[in-house]
């Protein structure tokens, strides 16, 4: 329970990087509140292992910096290095357990990737259609 752990979450082309420490229950991502965070939905998302954990989360102060990606998977990402520093800081296993069985991603980087675009398309599987007359 005592120092400064460093976790990382990723989605799609989003990292974000989580700092844990002993604090005042102070969320904060790129420098700013959790509380400001465009997208309500979104926001309520990153806020989801605070919740699992409970009143143990005001004990910790969270910095998150995220780059890359668009708004939802900086959030994903970001809800995942959390999590992930939640369960380094306080080393219990029942918190991995509601995790998990919560969602998974929570604690595994979802590896999904989009798939390269393909000759005679718009996109990956998009193709030009054809025509007989």
């Amino acid at each position: 329970m005592k120092g400064v752990f460093l976790t990382s979450g990723k989605r799609k082309t989003a990292v974000a990087r989580a700092v844990t420490r002993k604090g005042k229950g102070i969320v904060t991502i790129n420098e700013l509140p959790v509380e400001f965070f465009p997208v309500e939905v979104l926001r309520e998302k990153i806020m989801e292992p605070l919740k699992i954990v409970g009143d143990k989360a005001s004990n910790v102060d969270i910095e998150v910096t995220v780059r890359g990606g668009g708004v939802t998977g900086q959030a994903d990402a970001s809800r995942t290095a959390i999590a992930k520093g939640l369960v380094s800081y306080f080393k219990d296993e029942s918190i991995t357990d509601a995790f998990k069985q919560y969602d998974r991603t929570l604690l595994v980087n979802d590896i999904r990737r989009k798939l390269p675009k393909k000759p005679y398309g718009r996109g990956a599987r998009a193709k030009r259609q054809k025509s007989y007359r």
